[in-house]
């Protein structure tokens, strides 16, 4: 697998393994991105703001030991891989562990801190638009962070020792990925974060990211739904699974104590934002969310062209589809096209940009 275009803008790939063991991985990753995890680290607001202050009070003690005591149990190696990414990075591991875990820690942070707009625990504000009918097969994903992502992602390779690998486009400093990836089997996925309630929430279970980052070793679609569904997941998510070999997207749903809701992508295009869609979950009401869904029922979706017209649009000064703000940014754009077998990354405009990067998903199998 090698990128059909070699100039890159600021995304980097890293290549990494076969390695001995998990830590040695994360070590790695993190030695080769020390300066963009400690950049992030040091200029992240929600991170220096909420959870860093509430790590230091003893009521976060039994949240924090609950998530390192459950996710180090379900996930010993993905724990080593944190491990060796602190290490590897000179960073403190308390601050890692904090960003891995910001969304299951941030709803048991109190309210007490006014912040800045940039200090908001803003919903990291994804969109898809998925379909699967005779002339086309496309997943499109618009990847939108807080603004203090901008400059602090990267992809890594990972070639595991039984010879399996994965691409995934990663967060400095969390475990790959929260945001987008894809292996050497066919399997691919993309994410949307969703708005549970508190109540809804379950404290000091599996994180997200823990989750995402198994997901990118399934070996088939039904393996991809056992590693999403069957963990004790503390907050709820939306995955988009992509199977090129059989020709399937699937958005599933989740939610905590097992909760799950199974949709298969077909000729209808689908578009999933930022709030549940089919399972049935009380959820926080998002603006950002259902203007983007109300302007993508009114735009063509025909074409691939058009599916980048729409995650291009921004005609919403207040709540664009692509995302250009002071709050929130959208980061990148990934096209996985299953007829062609191809996954396109664009940075910039969709809508006018060309891919900085083309991988083969084919060439992996």
């Amino acid at each position: 697998m090698e990128s059909k275009n070699v100039k890159v803008k600021n995304l980097e790939v890293f290549e990494v393994g076969p390695c001995e063991n998990a830590y040695e991985m994360g070590f790695l990753i993190g030695q080769r991105f020390s300066k963009m995890i400690k950049s992030r680290l040091a200029t992240d607001l929600i991170l220096q703001n909420q959870l860093l202050p509430f790590a230091h009070t003893p009521k976060s003690q039994p949240l924090l030991q609950s998530l390192s005591i459950t996710n180090k149990k379900n996930f010993p190696e993905y724990w080593d891989e944190l491990l060796g990414t602190a290490d590897g990075s000179g960073s403190p591991f308390l601050e890692i562990m904090l960003l891995n875990f910001r969304k299951e820690i941030l709803p048991f942070v109190p309210k007490t801190t006014v912040g800045s707009k940039n200090d908001d625990d803003t919903n990291d504000d994804c969109s898809d638009i998925l379909v699967v009918s005779d002339s086309m097969a496309i997943a499109a994903h618009n990847e939108d962070a807080n603004v203090a992502l901008v400059g602090h992602t990267y992809l890594i390779k990972g070639i595991m020792s039984n010879g399996m690998s994965f691409t995934a486009y990663t967060y400095a400093g969390e475990l790959p990925t929260c945001a987008f990836g894809f292996n050497s089997l066919g399997m691919a996925f993309t994410l949307n974060s969703v708005p549970p309630t508190e109540e809804e929430i379950v404290a000091g279970a599996i994180g997200r990211n823990f989750i995402s980052r198994d997901l990118l070793e399934a070996q088939s679609i039904d393996d991809a739904l056992k590693r999403i569904c069957s963990p004790e997941a503390s907050v709820g998510h939306s995955y988009n699974v992509i199977d090129i070999r059989t020709r399937r997207i699937l958005n599933v749903e989740t939610a905590s104590r097992n909760r799950y809701s199974i949709c298969e992508v077909g000729t209808e295009p689908f578009f999933h934002a930022n709030m549940y869609l089919h399972l049935h979950v009380q959820q926080a009401h998002d603006d950002n969310s259902l203007c983007r869904e109300e302007r993508a029922a009114l735009l063509p979706k025909g074409s691939k062209s058009d599916f980048l017209s729409l995650l291009g649009n921004n005609k919403d000064a207040k709540y664009p589809i692509y995302m250009t703000g002071t709050s929130l940014y959208t980061l990148c754009t990934a096209v996985i096209d299953l007829d062609e077998q191809t996954i396109s990354i664009i940075e910039g405009n969709p809508k006018e940009t060309e891919a900085t990067f083309v991988f083969s998903m084919s060439s992996q199998q």
